[in-house]
């Protein structure tokens, strides 16, 4: 089977370029080991989708199909220091609608994937998994677990931070551990969120505080891994009043509403995010730490970017010539590697437990909420990935 592209991995990165590529005429193949599902009740793996995707899903014509009344805006964003420090942004002092809108990621990769099954120069691959990757000088081979063997011109690899096709590749990736997990989960709120995004620099970890619909929030809890564990092993009372009083109560009592799940936190980096007839997208090109919130707007940018590099191909032009892809690698090199670099060296910051630390850091973040220059710099890049 002959396709100019096979995207391996159905994920929102994966799944969003396909859909991007709608009105090309790219033949498009989309392999994916398992097809999503909308849990029961709310999912408590929430992204806070930033105005830009919220556009990029827009005209894709993903965003305009998604439930309404499971879409959350964030106005207001309040962060907390260790020791008295504090910053808050707000949306309608910035002339903005939203800071960021809150949406489950299965709600998002459901509709993408049903646009997928509808679009005319895509054929989906599920279940299945690759087994081998062959790549030569004019196209690269993909053989299928389901024994379908795809030739392609060029292959994107969106299956997540363990990527196989990266690997396959040979593509190093530089791992650095933070020993945290990510705690998320969803509660009910005894008061009104008012549309407000929490988030507290603890010395248990970094505590967010993301807003739903129905007066509920969602939770990302970045704990060191003896206090996550713990965390996770509590009852669903005992661990609802434990987040409330990490958050200092600011939404009354809470509820717990969704089953608590944790996963492992670190820093991926890799020497290189294209090859001849390969290139990495999303997670399989750059991991973050989560308390930027902006891991899948990377992805999301990724997918976009790539999408416009190829859509503005000349039809004699060869998607996967490295010429093409190092075009599309520079043009995505900074923000990843900018926003890696800063959230760890926030993570890094506000893990040292010394005082003098604690009072200059704390000191830095009420400066900052001084500043309107600062502050409209850090809205403007949260907003559109640029400052």
């Amino acid at each position: 089977m002959d396709f100019d592209l096979v995207v391996v991995g159905g994920g929102l990165a994966g799944a969003s370029l396909a859909v991007a590529l709608r009105r090309t005429a790219l033949r498009i193949a989309v392999v994916e080991a398992r097809e999503p599902r909308q849990p029961e009740g709310w999912d408590n793996r929430v992204y806070a989708i930033s105005p830009a995707n919220r556009a990029f899903l827009a005209e894709v014509g993903i965003w305009q199909h998604l439930d309404a009344d499971r879409l959350n805006p964030v106005t207001e964003m309040a962060v907390f220091g260790d020791a008295g420090g504090a910053l808050r942004f707000s949306a309608y002092e910035s002339g903005l609608g939203e800071l960021a809108w809150i949406a489950e990621s299965s709600l998002i990769q459901g509709e993408l994937w049903e646009s997928l099954k509808r679009q005319h120069n895509v054929r989906l691959f599920c279940p299945a998994k690759a087994l081998a990757l062959d790549r030569g000088r004019t196209g690269a081979t993909l053989t299928l677990d389901d024994g379908h063997v795809l030739r392609t011109r060029l292959v994107v690899a969106a299956d997540g931070a363990k990527s196989w096709v990266r690997e396959q590749a040979g593509i190093r990736a530089r791992v650095s551990e933070y020993k945290e997990i990510g705690i998320v989960a969803n509660f009910r709120c005894s008061l009104p969120h008012r549309n407000i995004a929490y988030q507290w620099f603890r010395e248990d970890g970094i505590l967010a505080w993301l807003p739903l619909p129905g007066n509920r929030i969602s939770i990302v809890w970045s704990a060191p891994e003896d206090h996550a564990r713990r965390l996770l092993a509590l009852d669903p009372d005992s661990l609802s009043r434990t987040v409330a009083e990490a958050g200092s109560a600011h939404l009354g009592a809470l509820e717990f509403e969704s089953q608590a799940a944790g996963f492992p936190l670190h820093l991926m980096r890799v020497d290189e995010t294209v090859r001849p007839r390969l290139v990495l997208i999303g997670d399989a090109a750059h991991t973050i730490h989560p308390l930027s919130g902006h891991g899948i707007n990377l992805g999301l940018q990724d997918a976009r970017a790539l999408a416009e590099c190829l859509e503005a191909l000349p039809e004699w032009r060869d998607p996967g010539d490295i010429a093409v892809l190092r075009a599309y690698a520079r043009e995505r090199a900074e923000e990843p590697m900018l926003l890696q670099y800063a959230t760890h060296a926030l993570n890094r910051l506000f893990s040292n437990r010394n005082p003098l630390v604690s009072r200059l850091r704390n000191a830095g973040m009420n400066l900052t909420g001084h500043l309107p220059v600062v502050q409209g710099a850090l809205i403007r890049y949260a907003v559109s990935g640029r400052f």
